[in-house]
């Protein structure tokens, strides 16, 4: 059992970028915060990857989430989930980070 990720968690991509945590759930809420999905795409602000031009994360695309916990039929995001950020030319630039979530809900 893992910890279900909400928009009040809080998710970066490894440069240090910060994700806009919105989602198009309305029917599950834990703590008054919606529970993410796994279709959900959370763009991203903040990013300073330069490698040798400047590519910074735009967006994370959920490639893994609960097995089985859902909300209508699509899973929900655990702490373990893991989430490509990716630049605008949609290139992986690395896993997103879960640096905060709540401890109330978990999720298989």
């Amino acid at each position: 059992m893992m910890p279900i990720l909400t928009t009040a968690s809080t998710v970066m991509c490894p440069h240090g970028g910060t994700a806009q945590l919105v989602t198009s759930n309305s029917d599950a809420l834990i703590d008054g915060a919606p529970a993410l999905l796994q279709t959900d795409l959370h763009p991203i602000v903040g990013c300073t990857f330069t490698p040798v031009a400047y590519s910074p994360c735009v967006s994370i695309r959920w490639v893994s989430g609960a097995t089985q916990t859902t909300v209508r039929q699509v899973p929900v995001l655990l702490q373990n989930s893991v989430g490509l950020c990716l630049n605008a030319a949609q290139a992986p630039q690395g896993t997103a980070v879960v640096v905060q979530v709540q401890q109330r809900a978990k999720g298989l």
